[in-house]
């Protein structure tokens, strides 16, 4: 795990070039302010590399990037290095985030909710929000849709190549209950033109907008609406990805 974890943060960012992540900070900052939150203390929830806790620290946010990973906040760090305002970093689990008080407006993106084993597990991270956002302040976060599990990723093989690494990614579909377990093969170029290999398993599960919005009112949050992959309409019957937007009551 500790070897896949390595080659995975060192290649993330080669692996999601197609990702603007500039363009999802605006986004994400303008859906705030149409519904009235605040933009000063941001959390980036699964942060990942940093990439996106990057865009939002220039657009003038002060942001507090959360992972459990710390590979991939090791990442996070250097990219960060010399940013005004900083970016704080903080090793820990979703289910067990505990930070020192509230922020203004929560964010979690790519899919990063879609990872937890199940119903119970995103309960606990969405109290745990609940915990750490000011009352009234934003929730927003997006997730895959149980119609891209069926139809786009169940079945299907996917090969992403960089000059440095071949990636191999393989999915099998669960349809009980919507959950896909994704196989992950790294193949890390060295020297004189050696590969090692990394293998990864792991699951993602979808949910009904439904279910999603019965957790949030759960743990306190009202749902104000919903959009499609980062656009402006609403989601569509076939949407793959949908952006959630709710407030701490």
């Amino acid at each position: 795990m500790a070897g896949y974890e390595m080659a995975f943060a060192r290649y993330y960012d080669a692996l999601t070039a197609d990702v603007d992540y500039r363009g999802h900070g605006a986004y994400l900052k303008k859906l705030a302010e149409i519904y009235g939150g605040r933009f000063r203390l941001v959390l980036d929830l699964a942060c990942g590399t940093g990439s996106l806790a990057v865009e939002l620290a220039r657009l003038g946010a002060e942001v507090i990037g959360v992972d459990g990973s710390q590979e991939m906040l090791a990442q996070a760090m250097a990219k960060s290095a010399g940013l005004e305002p900083p970016v704080l970093y903080l090793c820990q689990r979703m289910e067990e985030l505990d930070l020192y008080g509230t922020v203004d407006t929560t964010l979690c993106t790519l899919d990063s909710l879609n990872h937890l084993p199940g119903p119970e597990s995103l309960r606990q991270v969405f109290h745990r929000v609940w915990l750490f956002t000011e009352p009234g302040g934003l929730f927003l976060f997006d997730m895959n849709t149980p119609y891209k599990h069926r139809e786009v990723l169940g079945g299907s093989t996917f090969v992403r190549e960089t000059e440095e690494v071949y990636c191999v990614w393989q999915n099998t579909l669960d349809p009980r209950d919507d959950r896909v377990e994704i196989e992950l093969d790294f193949f890390a170029k060295g020297e004189k033109g050696r590969y090692t290999r990394y293998h990864e398993t792991f699951w993602e599960r979808a949910y009904p907008a439904e279910k999603i919005q019965a957790l949030l009112e759960q743990e306190g949050f009202r749902l104000l609406g919903l959009r499609g992959d980062y656009a402006d309409a609403a989601p569509g019957p076939q949407e793959q990805r949908i952006v959630y937007i709710a407030r701490r009551i």
